[in-house]
């Protein structure tokens, strides 16, 4: 396990975010929740656009009111979140199917509980692209083939995503180049030429945008309709001993998908909170959708996807990952 947990957590770097809440793990279990005082969980992220509804709800008071408080703590992706809570250094965490599917085929006990996050499912409208800097000769994703691609993580949700548009476009993925960078890392090394494309989301995606790069490929929306993207997850072990704790927190995160879901402008507002995104480019970012639910039939056809990239070794049991 601890090879694993070291494979699953290599090439990344966990940064220190500012604290919520307190930072003692220990408050963070149904006993302290039945006392009627305040629980603190921590929460594993990545500071984008997707993670907002954490943030309102805590703002808004859904966790406060049913006993529990969030002190989170930012990644570059899922990959080095799913060591964090199977380790219990986090009891919740936010996560990319494909990381949590990885995670599942490799006997890692984690358990999806809540939905995250979801494509527009519209080409050209949705919250992640795969996007070259102005006055690139790539027009289209075929024209990938021999060029230098960032994802956030490789061996991932993103590499999956680009991989599909590349061959719905007529080309070969296993002649893309893939490099590993920070989303918010991307615009300034595709705008410097580091790199021939990225596949970013929002708020990068924006700032992107506001350099003169344009999209080439809705990625997210290649992959499948209304792709349930991203959802937040605890331990198997945390979700045996602590139900209490993870009922609470399945409900309060339930309310705060539906009010991001609700109030854009205060989505956009409260983005502001933990990313450097100025003003200006916040007004033209493209929202995810935050459905109660995940969809099912989009998230098998991502694990067919990664299957056919290598991506696990064992076919991922759903029925035992998703609530």
């Amino acid at each position: 396990m601890r090879r694993l947990l070291a494979a699953l957590a290599a090439g990344t770097f966990l940064v220190a975010a500012s604290a919520c809440g307190s930072s003692d793990g220990g408050g963070a279990s149904d006993k302290n929740a039945s006392s009627g005082g305040t629980t603190t969980v921590k929460v594993g992220i990545i500071p984008i656009v997707d993670v907002a509804p954490l943030y309102l709800g805590q703002q808004k008071g859904f966790y406060a009111k049913r006993g529990l408080k969030l002190s989170m703590t930012t990644a570059q992706g899922g990959a080095a979140i799913v060591p964090g809570v199977v380790s219990g250094q986090f009891q919740f965490g936010f996560s990319n199917m494909t990381s949590l599917m990885i995670a599942q085929s490799n006997n890692v006990p984690v358990k999806a509980i809540a939905n995250g996050v979801a494509s527009t499912g519209v080409a050209g409208k949705d919250f992640g692209a795969i996007t070259v800097k102005k006055g690139s000769s790539i027009k289209s994703a075929k024209d990938l083939e021999g060029k230098k691609v960032a994802v956030n993580t490789v061996k991932n949700i993103n590499e999956t995503a680009v991989r599909e548009s590349v061959r719905k476009a007529g080309g070969d993925p296993s002649r893309v180049e893939f490099v590993e960078l920070a989303f918010d890392q991307m615009p300034a090394a595709l705008d410097s030429g580091q790199i021939d494309a990225a596949m970013v989301v929002e708020p990068a995606l924006a700032t992107v945008k506001s350099q003169g790069g344009t999209e080439i490929a809705s990625s997210l929306v290649d992959v499948a309709q209304n792709l349930t993207v991203a959802m937040y997850f605890t331990s198997a072990q945390y979700a045996q001993k602590n139900p209490g704790v993870v009922k609470k927190f399945q409900e309060a995160t339930a309310e705060s998908l539906a009010y991001a879901d609700a109030h854009p402008d205060e989505v956009r507002q409260i983005v502001t909170t933990y990313t450097k995104i100025p003003a200006a480019v916040l007004e033209k970012v493209t929202l995810p959708k935050w459905p109660a639910e995940p969809n099912r039939a989009s998230i098998e056809a991502l694990e067919k996807l990664g299957a056919q990239d290598g991506l696990f070794k064992t076919e991922p049991d759903l029925d035992k990952l998703l609530p």
